[in-house]
């Protein structure tokens, strides 16, 4: 997969620029409490920015897919960074509280979708080809890492230089990683150049979200980002009620190692099942492993459940942006992943508020079952409406296979000069 022609030109400045995503709801937590002194305080502002980028997400995707990514991230990212200078601004000057809501809103809608923008750029390469799995499989893992990179960073920023740091370096890595990216024009898919409901090579074109298969993989999602969001604000209870703060950054590693390591294994395995099936077993896998989390007193135990919990979640979170792939059209591939991904943060921002409250109230076992809530209904939604995920037409896959096969051969033409051809067959 590595060896695909052009994708280390995406792949690097692609990864510097995902690591904002990662720092700057811990960014606004840590810089919001500094200068109001309440965490609730604070993550209310971080959760207004995490719903902002999970609604305005995907009207970003949809103009990427019409305009080009570049023609998007170039005013997003100079939007982006004005914004967080503003929330910047207005809570060192202990701005009234409406005005740091007002200052998320921006902050968060405008934050760019360079991870969906990389799985549309492998959707384009690697069009009907196996190696589509790895690179889902890869994108999987490159999340995480994000995730236990950018807030590590964050944090230390914040304690080590700066209340307001942490957001300071996350605007300046999305200035610079945002304009390297978009400077990678020759890997970026073809923009369609036509609105919703115009036709395309005698297609219609439609909104991602007209899909109903999309819409199913959106609620799984959902449950997903509910596992994510529990997950982190129930373990920060869990360590603070029984007086070792110190150790949730350790539990957190150990849940982020397993789903490293899950999709490590899910990219290596040559899958003889369809995405179809191997998310219908993935899933409720994972609703099972969430079930004990809440009867977890022990710290070696809610380490234990942890990491079953996180070798669970790449499979599911894989499988779904693989499948998506073959239910939409190269027209709105970006704006679907972009789908996908703002589902995880809006589920995310809502179970991070619900275990908060129920940690508040009951006790942090309360906020564990928050993920299984979470992953339970979206199972019920999946299981109830999995006649969905089969692609609309199958000859639009094999159709993509054969076009894969032979553009590979093409390639391989093209590059006989260094004296090898790559050949791509499709079980």
């Amino acid at each position: 997969m590595l060896r695909t022609p052009g994708a280390w030109t995406f792949l690097l400045p692609g990864f510097l620029a995902r690591q904002p995503f990662a720092m700057l709801t811990i960014g606004i937590v840590l810089l919001v409490e500094h200068t109001t002194g309440s965490y609730g305080t604070a993550g209310a502002v971080s959760a207004t920015a995490g719903v902002s980028m999970a609604l305005f997400a995907p009207q970003s995707g949809k103009l990427a897919d019409r305009f080009g990514q570049a023609a998007v991230l170039l005013p997003g990212i100079l939007v982006h960074a004005s914004a967080i200078g503003l929330l910047i601004t207005l809570a060192l000057m202990h701005a009234p509280l409406w005005a740091l809501f007002v200052a998320a809103v921006p902050a968060g809608a405008s934050v760019p979708q360079i991870g969906p923008m990389v799985r549309a750029r492998w959707a384009t390469k690697l069009d009907g080809s196996p190696l589509m799995t790895t690179a889902a499989a890869f994108e999987s893992v490159t999340d995480e890492f994000t995730f236990v990179i950018g807030p590590v960073l964050a944090t230390a920023l914040c304690a080590g230089v700066h209340p307001a740091a942490g957001l300071i370096a996350e605007g300046s890595l999305t200035v610079v990683g945002g304009l390297l990216f978009a400077a990678q024009r020759a890997t970026q898919p073809q923009p369609s150049l036509a609105a919703a409901g115009a036709a395309i090579d005698g297609e219609e074109r439609r909104s991602a979200l007209s899909v109903p298969g999309v819409r199913v993989l959106a609620a799984v999602f959902l449950g997903i980002g509910a596992v994510f969001g529990g997950m982190q604000v129930s373990m920060t209870a869990f360590t603070q009620e029984i007086g070792e703060p110190g150790i949730n950054g350790l539990l957190y590693g150990v849940f982020a190692a397993g789903n490293m390591m899950a999709g490590i294994a899910c990219g290596a395995i040559h899958w003889r099942r369809g995405p179809q099936q191997r998310l219908l077993i993935a899933y409720p896998l994972l609703t099972l492993a969430t079930a004990p989390l809440w009867a977890a007193h022990a710290v070696p135990l809610l380490g234990g459940l942890g990491l079953l919990v996180g070798l669970c979640i790449a499979p599911a979170l894989i499988t779904g942006y693989t499948l998506v792939e073959s239910l939409v059209p190269a027209s709105s591939r970006t704006e679907a992943f972009t789908w996908l991904t703002g589902a995880v943060a809006l589920g995310q921002a809502a179970a991070a508020t619900t275990a908060g409250q129920l940690a508040d109230g009951f006790g942090s076992h309360a906020g564990f079952t928050v993920p299984l809530i979470g992953t339970g209904l979206a199972l019920i939604v999946l299981l109830s409406l999995r006649g969905q995920l089969t692609p609309a037409s199958t000859g639009r896959v094999a159709g993509s296979s054969a076009a894969g096969t032979a553009k590979a051969q093409s390639d391989g033409d093209a590059q006989g000069g260094v004296g090898h051809r790559v050949t791509v067959s499709v079980d």
